[in-house]
């Protein structure tokens, strides 16, 4: 018989539906029941393509002896980290403090009132050894503890929860915003954890890092770092091995594109299998400024076959996109995505051999006996198998595929929109600008229908926009003067209820939640950048485009925050940083007719992708068209120069 979560608009929820553990959604029925009975509360959080938690939810959660032990002693409630991210952020904090790590599926025990006191990730339902206790004893034993110690308790929960209200200020604020020379240090100090040999920065298991990654771009594309010969030399080599390394190994999929979300092994080998729409996201963004600034084919290739997977297996229709990939098939992880040497064999046959060569397939296989595939670092050869590739994707097509996750997640899709529209720019591609102004037009009118969305669903929303606006001119896209205006009234209205009157920074919710234990502050990136990461860079973008909204002296506020940050912890605000270097460098501001050639201007910017000229630096360009401009007008920052007769002498000054 289904529990209360049938009804759910959450796939994860749904998926827990039958479960004989009596799951409640989160909300105030759950705390009341928790508070009338005198239980615990429970609170398990995951996600619909997590691999740990369908293992844990097979392994306990759908037996029966288990869920009676958790229905006669908690009040337990399932979450989805996606559709109520403020919810796990303050779970996983607390879980993080008390187990010095996290991850999903995320197990926290709660007081009645939701303030959290213990907690772990996965857990067994028996003794393997390791010192893991087994989920039934660990249950037992938190019940037993809760009505003999709770004053005990209750103590615990006031030290996790005050210890939260201390993480919402800002790590190690000195009140100044990082220099110049501060920034590139930062840089220096990422490289030095970089491994050289395999790409990625420090051991296994190995995340993509996105907002790493662009902040080492950034810094990359400045003048000063141009100055800093081997503070370039060490970024080139970096971004190009680490780029290379993901493109060409199991992260990315090299038969039906799309990045996993992490590779489990220190060689970039063995992902775990899942596709996750944000991660696409943003090392879309990533790969197509890499390929301005370097050039590489392969960078290109990678975008256009990430879009290409996001139409083919993630559109949800209305412009929308899909959450998530499964990481399994049928219970098993990654049986869609491998291959043998006899199932190469029977898809291209006298290719067979020449095509494992070049992507590593051997009879011992790299994960249980088949393999993932792995190009091998020769110019030239994945041009070379581009047929055989696709012949292994009609033939995978015909195998089980993996659950996808269909609920567009605003935030997520907002991301999404940013990243297209800087593809779009730099490879000349109109079409891949339309799907972005869907896309940030789809975040926009959720947005408007759940005005309690948090910060950052409000922030990358509002930087959709202003990405969308900024080169609508070329492609004929919407008008950029309402988008530019609707992400101003987005962040005025997010200023007067998200901003922090005492101290800096801005709170992942609005005042007057009840469910929450702490309101907190989003400062670390994480999968995905921080709140108060974006907000850098949105407040940059209006304090150009409008200068009278006061979002100059904002981020001058705002950038106060990160002095410490900087100097401590860079690669956990590097998407802070990465937009205090562009405020820095100046966004570029570009005035003419409507009329106007820009596709010519874009070429001269940025090269044709066709005809891929030496490398150019890429500068974030804003596209306004006025009536009365004559000729080009390039303004830097807040400092505009003269009109220019010459596309390419306007061009030459960004």
């Amino acid at each position: 018989m289904p529990n209360r979560l049938a009804q759910e608009r959450s796939l994860y929820l749904r998926q827990h539906a039958e479960n004989p553990v009596d799951w409640r959604p989160w909300g105030p029925e759950a705390f009341a029941e928790a508070a009338a009975k005198d239980k615990p509360l429970l609170i398990s959080v995951g996600y619909s393509s997590c691999h740990w938690c369908h293992v844990m939810a097979r392994e306990s959660f759908e037996q029966p002896w288990i869920a009676d032990l958790m229905n006669r002693h908690f009040v337990c409630v399932k979450v989805d980290r996606e559709e109520l991210p403020e919810v796990d952020k303050l779970m996983m904090d607390a879980v993080q403090m008390v187990q010095g790590h996290g991850g999903w599926p995320l197990n926290c025990f709660c007081l009645p009132d939701g303030r959290p006191f213990f907690g772990g990730t996965y857990f067994p339902p028996e003794d393997r050894g390791g010192g893991t206790v087994p989920w039934p004893q660990l249950i037992m034993r938190v019940s037993d503890f809760y009505h003999r110690n709770k004053t005990e308790l209750e103590a615990n929960a006031d030290a996790i929860a005050r210890n939260l209200i201390h993480m919402t200020r800002a790590p190690d604020a000195d009140g100044a915003p990082p220099t110049p020379e501060l920034l590139l240090t930062a840089a220096r100090e990422i490289c030095a954890r970089h491994d050289d040999e395999h790409g990625g920065f420090g051991g296994a298991p190995k995340f993509p890092s996105p907002p790493t990654l662009g902040f080492l771009l950034s810094v990359r594309n400045t003048a000063a770092a141009a100055a800093d010969r081997p503070l370039s030399a060490r970024l080139d080599f970096a971004l190009s091995v680490t780029l290379g390394a993901m493109a060409r190994g199991g992260l990315y999929d090299q038969v039906g594109g799309g990045f996993h979300r992490y590779c489990v092994d220190r060689t970039w080998t063995v992902p775990h299998f899942e596709k996750m729409l944000y991660d696409n996201a943003l090392l879309l963004g990533v790969y197509a400024e890499a390929w301005a600034r370097y050039r590489d084919p392969l960078h290109a290739a990678v975008c256009e076959e990430t879009v290409g997977w996001l139409r083919r297996e993630m559109a949800v229709g209305g412009g929308l996109f899909a959450s998530s990939l499964d990481a399994d098939t049928h219970h098993h992880e990654g049986t869609t995505y491998v291959w043998t040497p006899a199932q190469l064999r029977e898809v291209l046959g006298a290719e067979a051999e020449g095509f494992a060569a070049a992507y590593g397939v051997t009879e011992k296989g790299n994960f249980e006996g088949s393999n993932v595939l792995r190009l091998a670092p020769q110019p030239g050869l994945r041009a070379r198998f581009a047929t055989e590739r696709a012949r292994l994707l009609a033939a995978r097509d015909l195998r089980p595929q993996p659950a996808r996750d269909d609920g567009p997640l605003p935030g997520w899709n907002a991301l999404l929109a940013t990243g297209l529209a800087k593809a779009a720019w730099v490879f000349g591609r109109k079409d891949w600008h339309a799907q972005a102004a869907e896309a940030a037009a789809c975040a926009e009118k959720a947005l408007a229908a759940r005005p309690s969305a948090p910060l950052t669903d409000h922030v990358w929303t509002a930087e959709a926009l202003l990405a969308v606006a900024a080169t609508a001119a070329w492609a004929g896209g919407p008008d950029a003067a309402r988008l530019r205006s609707e992400a101003a009234r987005i962040m005025r209205s997010a200023r007067g209820r998200f901003r922090d009157p005492m101290e800096k920074g801005w709170f992942l919710t609005e005042d007057g939640r009840t469910d929450l234990a702490v309101r907190q502050k989003d400062w670390f990136d994480n999968a995905t950048p921080a709140a108060n990461s974006s907000l850098i860079h949105v407040l940059s973008a209006l304090g150009t485009l409008d200068p009278e909204g006061g979002w100059a002296e904002e981020l001058s506020e705002h950038a106060g925050a990160y002095g410490g940050a900087c100097r401590n912890v860079p690669a956990g605000v590097a998407h802070a940083l990465e937009g205090l270097v562009r405020e820095a460098t100046g966004m570029a501001t570009v005035k003419a007719a409507p009329q106007s050639d820009w596709e010519s201007f874009r070429k001269a910017a940025l090269g044709d992708a066709t005809t891929r000229p030496h490398a150019l630096p890429w500068r974030p360009v804003h596209l306004v068209a006025e009536e009365a401009a004559s000729g080009w007008q390039v303004c830097v920052g807040r400092s505009c120069l003269p009109p220019e007769a010459s596309t390419e002498k306007a061009a030459a000054l960004i």
